[in-house]
């Protein structure tokens, strides 16, 4: 065999040694990888979509400055518009509607069929006005008999003034329930169609402003109010002081007791994790600040609203915003995220494989002369048992064979040094030989120690 053949026979089996052994690393890396990523959430989508009713409890307004935060980190969010928060509820519930998240007033009744949504917090309170023409009255119970345009079907002002006038066994004839939006019912309200009008709206509203204004129309101070607070958790008591209307008309002319249930933001559990944060950032921008009912960083809270707080959204309001989001961009935040889970196979697989892999492949070629020992062993072993000539010569060809077999191994330059002591060992047991067949000193050395024996 010439010289090339060798250098090519040598490379050929080093390459096969090399992929023999980092194959299997390689697979377990890749299992690992596989593995990880599967509890690795993917990366959040760029469009969200927000169901609200555009004339209820101020949403409107609301989605514009969402709409705002959420781009600054490069977020689209797209509005659907609504009849009210039951039918945001239900969009909710269904999956294949598409809608993300929604506004929706406390106290909107959902059923078992929204187990899949969650509350992202309580964003404002939105009160109950209700006005009326006609002599002053102190409660919902006053308007038994009386027509009275409650919301359209599927709003949440519908719901909560069908619940106040049930509670007061006012929502049966003669009473008559019109189902009319906000505009249409103020309209009327003013011609003297309607005796009384519910609306849910931010006391901060022109509209409701406006409505306070106009000359025989009153705004319903609820003197029970305490009592509606008690018996519905999701409302809450709150004054309207006397002038904050306009306090050169002095609107309203007397401090006004109005139940206020709050404005929230809740969302489908399968909301992307990194999604709620942000938009749990964006209600502490858009409504942390002092209004007209609210105190200053009162909102967003975890009130209560009807649906299960989201695991994000405790860990928010805890710790508040997560350390990442701190300090990076947003979409650095959810990068550095999502690939710290990598570590894990690196640090449980990898860096074990650094040390084990070289190891292995200094195993596999060592084992290439390793195993010719046992036949220089043998051969030792023969040796003692005082063999005649003709075993000697016999034994001398065997390993002079070995010999040769050895040389044959490729060897990388790095590992030569085991090819080497092996033929040095070799040559020990070779010079052992040459002198039993020389009759040298081994064998008079060995007859002595027989007779001392």
């Amino acid at each position: 065999m010439t010289a090339d053949s060798l250098k090519t026979q040598l490379r050929r089996t080093l390459r096969r040694d090399l992929w023999l052994t980092l194959a299997p690393a390689i697979l377990l890396v890749g299992i690992a990888f596989t593995a990880t990523f599967y509890f690795i959430k993917p990366a959040p989508p760029k469009t969200v979509v927000l169901a609200l009713s555009p004339d209820e409890g101020g949403f409107r307004y609301y989605a514009r400055k969402y709409q705002d935060f959420l781009k600054k980190h490069g977020i689209v969010l797209e509005l659907r518009n609504t009849s009210g928060s039951l039918a945001n509820v239900e969009l909710l519930a269904d999956e294949s509607s598409g809608v993300d998240v929604a506004f929706v007033q406390s106290g909107t009744a959902a059923g078992d069929k929204a187990q899949n949504v969650v509350s992202l917090g309580s964003l404002s309170y939105v009160p109950l006005w209700v006005f009326y023409r006609g002599d002053v009255i102190d409660d919902v119970r006053a308007l038994k008999g009386r027509r009275v345009a409650v919301g359209p079907e599927g709003s949440g002002t519908r719901s909560l003034a069908l619940t106040l006038l049930k509670a007061n066994n006012a929502d049966a004839a003669p009473t008559e329930l019109l189902p009319l939006e906000r505009d249409a019912a103020i309209e009327q309200l003013k011609q003297g169609t309607l005796d009384a009008i519910f609306l849910i709206s931010p006391a901060e509203s022109p509209a409701i402003k406006k409505l306070a204004a106009v000359p025989g129309i009153r705004l319903l101070s609820f003197t029970r109010g305490e009592a509606y607070a008690r018996r519905f958790t999701y409302l809450s008591r709150k004054v309207v002081p006397r002038g904050v209307f306009d306090l050169a008309a002095d609107v309203p002319e007397q401090d006004v007791v109005v139940l206020a249930p709050t404005a929230n933001l809740v969302a489908r559990d399968s909301l992307h994790p990194a999604l709620a944060y942000l938009l749990m950032r964006a209600a502490s921008e858009v409504h942390g600040n002092a209004g007209l009912l609210d105190g200053a960083g009162e909102f967003p809270a975890p009130r209560e609203t009807g649906f299960p707080l989201s695991s994000e959204a405790r860990r928010y309001y805890d710790a508040g915003v997560p350390l990442l989001q701190r300090y990076l961009p947003f979409w650095a935040a959810n990068l550095v995220d999502r690939l710290w889970v990598m570590l894990v196979p690196i640090i449980a697989v990898v860096v074990p494989l650094f040390r084990a892999v070289p190891a292995l492949y200094q195993w596999r070629i060592r084992s290439r002369i390793v195993r010719w020992y046992a036949r220089l062993k043998e051969i030792e072993i023969q040796l003692d048992e005082n063999p005649g000539p003709q075993m000697l010569e016999d034994m001398l060809r065997r390993l002079e064979e070995a010999e040769r077999e050895v040389n044959r191994i490729p060897m990388p330059l790095a590992y030569a040094e085991n090819l080497y002591f092996f033929r040095e060992h070799i040559d020990i047991v070779r010079r052992r030989l040459v002198r039993r067949l020389s009759g040298g000193t081994e064998n008079r050395e060995g007859h002595a120690q027989h007779a001392s024996a």
